[in-house]
């Protein structure tokens, strides 16, 4: 039997572009560089050694996010208590953008995409730590 999915995953993008916040990639640049933002870089372990990562960024894998979050939850991480912004990023922006959805929704502020992902940072000279 094959499934009949009511809602796909573009669709679920479209809503959450249109209910977060994105930041360009050189506004992103700048404010790592200024550190006036957290950067969490939600790509999952293979890719950051892979392709490297933002020195400083905090990984939080996305299959833990909203128990990192969550400050009742026993797997919650401080660095989500502190003020923010949050700067969410995965390889090309769409697993960060509903990751920053779901991030909203669950309370943390202030919160924002990164336009293009990891990959538009890279593009944009933004500095990438190699493993």
């Amino acid at each position: 039997m094959t499934q009949e999915i009511s809602t796909g995953y573009k669709a679920l993008c479209d809503q959450a572009d249109s209910e977060v916040e994105t930041i360009s990639t050189a506004d992103a640049v700048a404010a790592h560089a200024a550190g006036t933002a957290v950067l969490v870089d939600i790509r999952d372990i293979r890719e950051l050694k892979r392709d490297g990562k933002i020195p400083g960024a905090f990984h939080a894998p996305r299959g833990m996010l909203e128990f990192w979050i969550d400050p009742d939850s026993p797997y919650h991480k401080d660095i989500f208590a502190g003020d923010g912004p949050f700067m969410f990023m995965c390889a090309g922006g769409m697993r960060s953008l509903l990751a920053t959805k779901t991030a909203q929704d669950m309370g943390l502020k202030p919160v924002q995409n990164l336009e293009g992902g990891f990959g538009a940072w890279k593009k944009a000279g933004g500095p990438v730590d190699q493993e």
